[in-house]
């Protein structure tokens, strides 16, 4: 046990190369926080006794009572190897989905992780998750099969069904290593093909294609997991032990004479011992042996818990003695049998030392990291590495050397903000920490015990305090003096001098007491904000000042503004997305506690305080204005669950305002926004998060009772092909048509006068003023082209934003051929997903995206005399001239709006494709060209008018005549001319400004002409959809499904889990049902079975929401009314409800009477 202080962390620090950053990821419930446990334990930060049952690093109220981890958190251990000395930078990070955006933040400060695996339940979804987050970071991963203790006790399984199970969940593991890696390979190779095929294309000649996909040449043996290779221990961190194969291949080594190394390679594996010949032989399976980690392994641990769990004296007390263990008489006597387990195992095999020593041996040092981390980390958006500027480039040898030099620049990443109570704060702390007289040694058990004060401190201390007393005093007196004299009951007090006095003294000492208790109140309440931080590269320093650079920050665009050479200190001219602040502490994170540093070295996890003002949730510091912003954080969830939130009491509103902005700066994955009905709206990832975030408003950010809405779902509309066969699966245009007809009169009603609809679904309709005409159709696209233009969104918003550039003649926006051989590939795609008669020079067409000018709708132009599209930045043009260039933003801006909220419930649309097919503007050029005609008439006419008007003004002044009517008898007179006027103007008007009154007509017509369009076709809900995979034993099964068919989830895959009575259940179910789900299904399963719920994808809804009677068949099947129950309908109309809208529902007026047929009897 090492008892850490902070000195020697401090010492620590500065060596680099023994230094590890690492952090512990999981499924959730894998046992994470329990091996952190056994971690700390070793350096004397906890009892070992309370590893697994205190989770010292869950210190959050909610986090110990739901048994779950929450947030990531840090903590600095001390490791003893040999001779050397090891600082591990240890970060636990939850494993609910809800919050896998806290083990982005963890992944990104850390150069290795330990990936912990249920040894039961093997490799579940948020296990691939992280394996693909510490992939994506490039960070290298160990192993740690945990809970192999339920393997003997809970499934009974005897050391070889045990040994074969546990090869499986390497094999699991190891496949999702090589997907990840075998995509990489296939990437790159694309890559390079696109690289070579330019050249080979100028190359005459035969060609020859290689149909290897590269794999073979690649090494790809140190990226998985294998005993042998020292990445995996075995482990059951609430029983305290673990082991690698390694000390037990030194351990038999002696005892069998064969040489280490030997049974290093030997010991996991296809090999078996030949006792007669003493010699490791293969192939243990086809000749029915035991495998050497069984005989040798295994089958100890088995007969130890077999002898502690019967309580076997005699074998216990016989391997106590052979393993040379000192067990104390507490824990031989202790009734549960756990206890004395956990004293034997945690000195036999202790888990720490394997963790440790294999972190140690397996993952690198800041030292080691990769320059393609490097690079990945400083190329932003679509840029990439070469593309930097040379100042910039330059500082990847900083990176690289993480060094701590005085000339090296300082680079910092702060990849979250966390709040902590102030009173936890060290300067807020009692003074005896601060002045240090407190040992180096002393822990959070010893803090509890505090030596009492010396006589002179407490003389000291009682100085200080009479001191405030008079000063407060004094300042009372002086704002009572005033307010005295004002009054005129001098000779009053003056009578009763020694009853005043003696109220006074109340009087004051009451005042001072109250003012304490509101100073005390206010520093209770205050919650201060620490920044997570790693340093990447030299020494960061208490009071330094730094550059803080925001996630847009561009050095390309920065440097040429700024002087060569110039530091944070100096006073320079405002960059945007830069700012200089000081920092003004640092602080070594040690889980609940934080410690005081004065400075850091390059390689070291900190905290940062101050920081709250400049960085809202992540950010780059620098020295170096050439640093870029590193990349965004990967969040592995989609916020997708909102609520509105309003205080309780209206007046609160301020501090419901503070607080939201507050919790939005302390969650790294929380969205806070108004919407444009006023509300204030959270989003969160999930259930959990909803009320973690929700707790944390009233009890630490706002502090004030608040109101919270129901779950405000998220919908999208579209359209779809017309059906062909009916609600009663009958083919469309055979049945006999009967006179319920609601429908077709109400969908007469919904195009007004003046618009004209074809059978085929096309709208013409023109703008109020006549002026111009437009024709426009909506059609379905396909669903693998709304998918495309899902996934690439950001693509399409850097070609927006290249376009705009283009078309303003601009060269601020410049884009690399990387990103234009994405945008060449992405209209391949498109071109590849819609192809058919109708959809010919589809791509070709596309004028914009939308909503937002990168959603997943298009609008195609299909009228002559227009070539404008969105793939400019592929061909360079410029802005084209013709008769529709001054008006073509309207247009575009009316579909954006029209995409915005679609005619049903005002959601976004999804999937759709309008079609301008005509747009006629016609009446516009004639009144250019006669513009044009009598332009020199209207300049002479102009200026007589003008001096007409002037010699009338000169007029009317010396007459003196009443003003009123000389203004409508010059009105009258002038009105002939004053029309000729306006008239002319308008064409000017028209012409010069493509922002005035016709623009807005347009803007207004074509969304109206979107929406009418859109209603001319089936129309129907999209409903975002949760996949959601379930854990449960055969007995549970019938009751996981009755819950899964009762809130419209659907089963896609079910599946038993090799060697266990554990069924896996994967299911898609809609958001809209998904609130309470979890709960429900773990009170009708008795909590067997648990369900996992990620955001996964849109869902068309198949029933109509407008849908009612129209055939026989539908009459006789569904009754005169047709009210059984419609989704679609449902969820309509409660969106309707929510946003105020009109809803066609039907309400019993005479609730009270009996409204029968016949008269009762």
């Amino acid at each position: 046990m090492v008892l850490a202080s902070v000195g020697k962390t401090v010492q620590l620090q500065k060596k680099t190369e023994n230094i590890r950053n690492i952090c512990i990821l999981a499924h959730v419930d894998h046992g994470k926080t329990t091996l952190a446990d056994c971690l700390i334990s070793s350096n004397g930060i906890i009892s070992s006794r309370l590893a697994g049952k205190l989770r010292y690093l869950d210190s959050r109220a909610d986090e110990q009572i739901r048994g779950i981890t929450m947030k990531s958190s840090a903590i600095s251990l001390h490791f003893e190897k040999g001779d050397q000395e090891y600082l591990i930078n240890l970060i636990d990070s939850p494993g609910h989905v809800d919050f896998s955006s806290e083990v982005s933040t963890a992944v990104r400060l850390c150069d290795g992780c330990i990936i912990v695996v249920d040894a039961v339940e093997g490799v579940c979804p948020q296990t691939q998750a992280v394996l693909r987050q510490a992939w994506l970071e490039n960070i290298r991963p160990v192993l740690v099969i945990n809970k192999i203790d339920r393997l003997i006790v809970e499934l009974k399984f005897s050391p070889q069904e045990a040994y074969s199970h546990l090869k499986n969940i390497l094999e699991q593991v190891n496949a999702v290593t090589g997907a990840l890696f075998t995509s990489k390979v296939l990437e790159e190779r694309a890559e390079k093909e696109t690289g070579t095929q330019i050249i080979s294309d100028s190359v005459p000649g035969d060609q020859v294609y290689d149909w290897s996909a590269g794999l073979e040449d690649t090494d790809d043996s140190h990226l998985y997991f294998s005993p042998d290779q020292g990445n995996v221990v075995f482990a059951s961190a609430i029983d305290g032990w673990g082991f690698g194969i390694e000390p037990f291949a030194k351990l038999y080594s002696q005892k069998i004479g064969i040489k280490p190394a030997v049974l290093l390679k030997t010991l996991w594996g296809d090999y078996y011992l030949n006792t007669k010949a003493k010699k490791i032989m293969k192939g243990d399976q086809s000749k029915g042996k035991k495998p050497l980690f069984v005989q040798l392994v295994l089958d100890n641990i088995w007969s130890l818990y077999e002898a502690v769990m019967k309580r076997d004296k005699d074998k216990i007390d016989k391997i106590i003695t052979s393993l040379e263990l000192k067990i104390g008489a507490r824990e031989a006597r202790h009734v549960d049998p756990r206890v004395h387990l956990n004293a034997i195992c945690s000195q036999w095999l202790p888990i720490s030392e394997a963790v440790l020593s294999m972190v140690c041996n397996k993952l690198p040092s800041p030292l080691d990291i990769t320059a393609e981390r490097v690079e990945k980390l400083m190329s932003v958006g679509a840029r990439t590495f070469d593309s930097l500027p040379p100042e910039t480039q330059d500082l990847k040898n900083a990176f690289m050397k993480c060094s701590s030099e005085e000339t090296a620049p300082v680079i910092v990443f702060v990849s979250k903000m966390f709040a902590v109570d102030s009173k936890a704060l060290p300067h807020n702390k009692p003074s005896l920490h601060r002045q240090g007289q407190l040992p180096e040694y002393c822990t959070w058990k010893h803090s509890l015990k505090r030596r009492p004060l010396t006589q002179e401190e407490i003389a000291q201390r009682r100085e200080l305090a009479r001191q405030r007393h008079a000063e407060k005093l004094a300042a009372i007196q002086s704002q009572e003096l005033p307010e005295k004299a004002l009054c005129g009951n001098a000779p009053e007090t003056t009578g009763k001098t020694g009853e005043t006095k003696g109220d006074e003294q109340q009087l004051t000492s009451q005042i001072e007491v109250m003012t304490l208790k509101t100073v005390k109140q206010e520093a209770d309440n205050k919650e201060s904000f620490i920044a997570f931080a790693r340093v990447f590269s030299g020494v960061v320093r208490k009071g330094q000042k730094i550059f803080v650079l925001g996630p847009k920050y561009d050095p390309s665009e920065s440097l040429h503004k700024l002087p060569l050479g110039c530091s944070a200190e100096a006073d320079l001219p405002s960059v945007p997305y830069m700012a200089c602040c000081i920092l003004e502490n640092l602080y070594l994170l040690m889980g609940r506690e934080l410690k005081d540093l004065e400075e850091v070295p390059s390689g070291n996890v900190l905290g940062i305080g101050g920081l709250h003002e400049f960085v809202l949730k992540s950010a780059t510091l620098s020295t170096s204005p050439a640093c870029p912003p590193f990349t965004p954080l990967n969040f592995e969830a989609t916020p997708i669950v909102r609520v509105a939130i309003e205080p309780k009491h209206p007046s609160e509103m301020p501090q419901l305002v503070r607080g939201m902005k507050l919790l939005n700066q302390a969650d790294p994955c929380v969205q806070v926004l108004i919407q444009e009905t006023g509300e204030h709206v959270l989003v969160t990832a999930g259930e959990v998060h909803l009320q973690r975030c929700l707790d944390d408003l009233k009890e630490r950010f706002a502090k004030i009772q608040i109101s919270v809405s129901e779950p405000i779902i998220p919908f999208r509309e579209t359209i779809t092909r017309p059906p062909k066969v009916d609600m009663v699966n009958e083919e469309i245009g055979k049945q006999q048509k009967v006179a319920v007809i609601h429908q077709t009169k109400e969908d007469q009603n919904k195009i007004p006068e003046g618009v004209q609809v074809d059978s085929d679904g096309l709208i013409t309709i023109s703008t109020p003023n006549k002026y111009a005409t437009l024709s426009v159709r909506a059609m379905p696209l396909p669903e693998e082209a709304t998918r495309l233009l899902e996934e690439n969104s950001d693509l399409i918003r850097t070609m927006d934003q290249f376009n705009a550039s283009l078309n303003e003649d601009k060269k601020t926006h410049e884009i690399n051929q990387k990103t234009l051989d994405k945008i060449q590939e992405f209209k391949q795609k498109m071109e590849q997903n819609l192809q058919g008669r109708k959809w010919r020079n589809a791509v070709d067409q596309i004028w914009s995206f939308g909503p937002r000018k990168c959603g997943p709708n298009i609008l195609l132009h299909r009228f002559e005399g227009y070539k404008k599209s969105v793939w400019q930045c592929l061909d360079k043009t410029t802005k084209e001239v013709s008769k529709y260039r001054d008006f073509d933003n309207s247009i575009v801006s009316g579909f954006q709006l029209a995409t915005l909220s679609g005619p049903m419930c005002e959601e976004p649309l999804m999937g759709v494709c309008f079609i301008v097919e005509k747009w006629d503007i016609s009446k516009v050029e004639e009144i250019m060209s006669t513009k044009r005609q009598q332009s020199e008439e209207c300049d002479a006419t102009e200026w007589k008018q003008d001096e007409d008007e002037a010699t009338c003004l000169s007029r009317s002044h010396i007459t003196e005549c009443s003003s009123e009517d000389k203004e409508f008898k010059g009105s009258s007179q002038g009105s002939p001319k004053s029309s000729e006027k306006s008239s002319k103007r308008k064409g000017e008007a028209l012409l010069a400004d493509c922002y005035g009154p016709f623009s807005g007509q347009l803007i207004a017509t074509m969304k109206e002409a979107c929406r009418y369009a859109l209603q001319a076709k089936p129309q129907r809900l999209m409903a975002a959809m949760y996949t959601c995979e379930i854990m449960a034993t055969a007995e549970v099964l019938g009751r996981v499904y009755a819950v899964l068919s009762k809130r419209e989830g659907r089963v896609l895959q079910e599946e038993m889990k090799e060697g266990t009575d554990v069924f896996i259940i994967k299911a898609v179910l809609p958001v809209a049902e998904s609130f309470g789900f979890a709960d429900e299904i773990r009170k009708r399963t008795s909590g067997l079975a648990s369900p996992q719920l990620v955001f996964s994808h849109w869902e068309i809804i198949p029933s109509d929401p407008f849908w009612v009677p129209t055939t026989e068949e539908e009459y006789l099947h569904f009754g005169e009314k047709a009210d059984s129950e419609n989704q679609a309908r449902k969820y309509m109309n409660a969106v309707r409800k929510r946003k105020g809208l009109y809803v066609d529902e039907k309400i019993v007026e005479h609730a009270e009477k009996q409204r029968t047929l016949s008269r009762n009897k």
